[in-house]
């Protein structure tokens, strides 16, 4: 695991990780987990991220935040160990290497690594708080701010201040529509904020 993510832990709970778990790596956009499907093992993210997304009943999508190195899925964490199904569905951001823990391995961790409950209490919180930002953005921020967060968020993701995604991609990750994100693209490239290319956008400033 990376040791400089926030959420470390000890060596011992390390070692006893690799050992129930097994390692499976995943291409970009390839499906991890999806809505209504059975939670088999708790992820945890090696190298690469996820985003994690909720699907609504018209088959529209909404980003609920991204999974990075050193984290796992508290969705999955919680669905595991009451034997429901997921949902949300978890997506490859890149090429991601998994730890995955079968459920059924999970309650010894619980019983011989009270770390490991912190470290799950921990992500409960930063994932609270994601949610929180989420439900904020979208009650009281338009869209264009939505949008201008979104394009930063995936820059400091990808390290990098061009991200190559369609406007289509956006608005399917907003929940919106890709004519009224073009026309919001354009303006933010209007002032200067964005430059706009191929199935690409790269930030200004």
């Amino acid at each position: 695991m990376n040791p400089n993510n926030i959420l470390k832990i000890s060596p011992d709970l390390k070692a006893k990780l690799a050992e129930l778990g097994f390692e499976k790596t995943f291409e970009e956009n390839e499906v991890i987990l999806r809505e209504s499907s059975y939670i088999k093992a708790i992820p945890i993210v090696l190298s690469g991220s996820i985003r994690v997304m909720r699907t609504e009943e018209d088959g529209r999508e909404i980003l609920l935040y991204y999974i990075k190195a050193g984290e796992s899925c508290i969705m999955s964490f919680l669905g595991g160990i009451h034997d429901d199904t997921s949902k949300i569905n978890a997506v490859a951001e890149e090429k991601t290497e998994l730890l995955l823990i079968p459920i059924d391995k999970i309650s010894l961790l619980v019983k011989d690594f009270p770390e490991w409950l912190d470290y799950i209490f921990k992500l409960y919180h930063k994932r609270f708080e994601e949610l929180l930002d989420v439900v904020d953005a979208i009650a009281f921020k338009k869209l264009d701010e939505r949008i201008l967060d979104f394009v930063k968020n995936k820059a400091k993701l990808s390290n990098s201040k061009v991200i190559n995604l369609t406007h289509e991609q956006i608005a399917n990750e907003l929940g919106s529509v890709r004519v009224v994100v073009s026309r919001l693209l354009k303006q933010l490239e209007l002032e200067g904020v964005v430059e706009l290319g191929r199935n690409k956008i790269t930030l200004c400033n």
